[in-house]
């Protein structure tokens, strides 16, 4: 079976076997959960070593992610991509924020079972914690692998980001026509595109992108709007 220290192998990340541990015991939790609970659709080991695990870390072969950087999950759902992350990485500072308490109760298991430091959840939806004062303009990194048109998600993310951060959007390849669409968006709340980075998850046909935004000044007061409006109305 191709796990995820093949993976790994493949995208030059080094895992010690406590680390390797840590994310059997995630994945067996969260499969486990599911039973009870909706977190994924994805319950097939080797399937959830590649779309869950691989996809996740594949982050960790830019060059975005430096020692002991300050992280927020937005929209984390099942812990992905963050806990991955914080996993390979446990130098990282992570906050996880998402809407449903009972996925959050359900982190914070996983969390203890796997004697992890310096991570924070909050139930929060992401326009209320980014109006937060405790968590508006405080991270070096946000991270988001949420389905959303980049446009929603930018106003999500964005306001956590501290002027010279950066929002790292997980996204398919094909999203040329979203990136010309989300520009004015993008401009709006502080950002700017800094790069986006492609590539195909090992031995597989999935080819993803993520796109790279840099907060260049603070975002507006006016962002994030209230709770829905984003969706309702993109900028």
């Amino acid at each position: 079976m191709k796990d995820i220290s093949y993976y790994c192998n493949k995208m030059n990340i080094d895992l010690n076997d406590n680390q390797l541990s840590q994310l059997d015991t995630y994945m067996n939790m969260v499969i486990e959960k599911n039973k009870v609970m909706n977190l994924t659709a994805i319950t097939e080991p080797e399937e959830f070593q590649l779309k869950h695990y691989a996809d996740s870390l594949s982050i960790l072969t830019t060059n975005y992610i430096n020692p002991e950087s300050t992280m927020i999950d937005v929209g984390t759902g099942a812990g992905f991509p963050s806990l991955p992350i914080k996993i390979a990485r446990p130098d990282i500072r992570l906050t996880m924020l998402d809407s449903l308490n009972k996925r959050i109760r359900f982190l914070d298991e996983v969390i203890a079972a796997l004697s992890l430091k310096n991570v924070e959840t909050i139930h929060a939806r992401a326009e209320e914690g980014g109006r937060s004062p405790k968590l508006r303009d405080h991270f070096d990194i946000a991270v988001s692998r949420a389905v959303a048109d980049l446009r929603i998600l930018a106003e999500y993310c964005l306001p956590y980001v501290k002027v010279g951060g950066v929002f790292i959007s997980y996204k398919s390849d094909n999203i040329d026509e979203e990136l010309r669409l989300s520009e004015n968006a993008i401009t709006r709340l502080g950002g700017k595109l800094e790069e986006t980075i492609s590539f195909t998850l090992a031995d597989s046909d999935i080819n993803r992108r993520f796109v790279i935004i840099r907060k260049v000044k603070p975002t507006p007061k006016a962002y994030p709007r209230k709770p829905g409006t984003a969706r309702k109305e993109p900028l």
